[in-house]
């Protein structure tokens, strides 16, 4: 395709996506099944107008899946329930850990045994398909910062973790294919690649989004200025934690997810602050008062704007990263609809999704949440709606910038494409049913 007719084609799916919002949002299925569907029409599969080959532009792949995710986790990290409760967060931490880890083991002994793929080559596949996605699974993550829903907190808190708790299993994988040093005995990929990569994440995480927290109450003003400038912020915090997590070999996603977090927790901790000095105030204002001063009823005096609490830089920055995540989402899907051809739906491939989607999922679900009092239901519906994307994607072409062999690297490819394309089919079309009559259910659940 010519650089004109790119144009028109994302032009007009950017225009379609506007004007029909209402309408797609009726539909029985996600807005990523239509641009899906867009690039299987005008990609190799049908018209062969254009053929997006990811082996040959893996580079480029790799930095726009890269941007993508560190976007969507931002978005996801600063909806997170506020104040943070580590009995509320101990389901998608065993999700994120032990269920991550089961899911990777059963991957890899499906494509060693089935697939005969080398075993390095199962566990870094493994690696690639077990994390879910903060991008596509809108319609089951939290929606808003208020949103105190259970099965979209834990969908959204394992879809901002699994990012970078899947990282130290591609090493293990590249490791074991001779791409990545392991150390004796694995050592070094016990000390570096799990416990200093993500403890050092963390603390860069945390320590960044609080830091930014503190410095905008206290050099932007009550109320603040520019608020436009919150993208700005962002945008940032984005890269700042990210880049230090890259300069002391930690992993970057799991940091841009907590720095999120804690940029959240922290203002609205220092929000309730502020309230309650201007409480106490307020209390030692009126018992000093004479009687006739105190008014109460319609004619009692409003606070004054001055008074609202501040908006926060999270808040302000957080429409639009989900506006660029959008954005991103109908580029990158129309990309993989257009690297399809017919024949890539082999029996490998998609034997491949099912025994992710029917196996691999909801036995490492259920195996990570024993002994948890996380209700049968929201087992079930974790369990199912483990969505495959933009962060797949993002692994295997890590892998492929790093030495995996060509041959290897179109295999996987292969793999990685068509369970990709299957999740957005398969989950795309059972989410919003499914969806709706878990909530009738939870409706009919008598109150405690």
């Amino acid at each position: 395709m010519t650089n004109a007719q790119w144009f028109l084609l994302v032009g007009g799916l950017l225009l379609a996506r506007g004007l029909t919002a209402p309408l797609l949002q009726r539909l029985p299925v996600t807005p990523a099944i239509v641009y899906l569907a867009v690039g299987l029409l005008f990609g190799p599969t049908v018209l062969n107008l254009f053929h997006f080959n990811p082996l040959q532009q893996s580079a480029l792949l790799e930095v726009l899946t890269e941007v993508v995710v560190l976007i969507s986790l931002f978005s996801a990290g600063v909806k997170m329930p506020v104040p943070f409760s580590f009995v509320r967060w101990r389901t998608p931490i065993l999700l994120a850990s032990v269920s991550m880890a089961i899911s990777v083991g059963l991957v890899a002994a499906f494509a060693y045994y089935v697939l005969g793929l080398p075993l390095g080559a199962g566990v870094l596949l493994g690696a690639i398909l077990a994390p879910t996605d903060p991008v596509l699974a809108t319609d089951v993550q939290t929606r808003h910062p208020a949103d105190r829903d259970q099965l979209r907190f834990t969908l959204t808190c394992e879809a901002g973790m699994n990012d970078g708790s899947a990282f130290p299993f591609v090493m293990l994988g590249m490791g074991l294919l001779g791409l990545h040093g392991l150390g004796d005995f694995g050592l070094r990929w016990v000390l570096v690649d799990v416990l200093w990569a993500t403890t050092a994440a963390l603390a860069i995480g945390v320590m960044s989004g609080a830091a930014l927290a503190y410095l905008a109450r206290k050099l932007r003003g009550h109320p603040p200025r520019h608020k436009l400038m919150d993208d700005f912020l962002g945008l940032g915090l984005i890269g700042v934690a990210y880049g230090l997590s890259v300069w002391v070999d930690a992993w970057g996603f799991l940091a841009v997810f907590f720095a999120a977090v804690a940029l959240r927790q922290t203002e609205l901790k220092l929000a309730r602050t502020d309230q309650d000095s201007v409480d106490r105030d307020s209390t030692d204002e009126e018992n000093a008062a004479p009687p006739q001063a105190h008014r109460i009823g319609p004619d009692a005096e409003l606070a004054s704007p001055e008074d609202a609490p501040a908006p926060t830089v999270s808040e302000g920055a957080l429409v639009f990263k989900e506006h660029l995540e959008r954005l991103s989402e109908l580029v990158l899907i129309l990309l993989i609809g257009g690297t399809l051809f017919l024949d890539s739906w082999s029996w490998r491939a998609v034997g491949l999704a099912l025994f992710l989607f029917m196996v691999a999922r909801p036995v490492s679900v259920l195996a990570g949440l024993v002994g948890t009092r996380t209700s049968w239901p929201i087992r079930g519906m974790v369990g199912w709606f483990g969505v495959r994307g933009i962060g797949s994607l993002y692994y295997l072409m890590y892998a492929i910038q790093h030495g995996l062999p060509e041959d290897l690297a179109l295999d996987l490819t292969q793999l990685t494409l068509i369970a990709v394309t299957l999740s957005i089919l398969v989950h795309g079309t059972s989410v919003k049913p499914l969806m709706r009559r878990f909530m009738r259910y939870r409706r009919h659940l008598p109150a405690p």
